[in-house]
């Protein structure tokens, strides 16, 4: 709350630079800020008296929202790839997926390596746990294992994660 918005009768008010003035009622408060052409912003509302700060609010606003947007520059958004094999994979098509994998870990990407079961082929989970395995060997010089192989439903999925040192 700000200037006029605070409703109680008397508050803490503290200087620009920091120095407690006291406590005093909240129309002195206010003729003290309005003297020093800043406002009164209320920093501490469940105290008791409620500790109002001199300031110049819109600066202290557009600092925040300053502060807000480097933040949000700053942070990286991880997505989750998926790259799908089967049991009966032939060796060119896993190099193709392969390569696609490497590519993702190396933008920063997690890959979640899914095996699907069909028919019958789900009483071999043998052949599943194998192919992720050649395949996170393949990949290890970019990503490593995040999640172990896994049985989920009628799929196996492994899940790996870029190394620090590659970009």
């Amino acid at each position: 709350m700000v200037n006029e918005e605070i409703r109680e009768k008397e508050v803490r008010v503290v200087d620009v630079d920091g120095k407690q003035l006291g406590i005093m009622p909240l129309r002195q408060a206010l003729e003290l800020a309005q003297r020093k052409q800043l406002d009164l912003v209320n920093v501490a509302p469940q105290a008791t008296p409620p500790v109002c700060r001199i300031m110049d609010y819109g600066k202290y606003r557009y600092e925040a929202i300053k502060q807000e947007k480097e933040a949000k520059r700053n942070q990286r958004i991880i997505d989750i790839k998926e790259i799908r094999l089967s049991t009966t994979i032939e060796e060119h098509d896993i190099d193709v997926k392969i390569k696609n994998a490497i590519k993702f870990l190396k933008n920063g990407d997690k890959v979640k390596v899914t095996v699907r079961f069909r028919g019958r082929q789900i009483t071999h989970p043998a052949i599943a746990a194998e192919i992720l395995k050649n395949f996170a060997e393949k990949v290890a010089e970019v990503g490593i294992i995040e999640k172990a192989p896994q049985m989920d439903g009628r799929n196996m999925l492994m899940i790996l994660t870029p190394k620090a040192d590659v970009k």
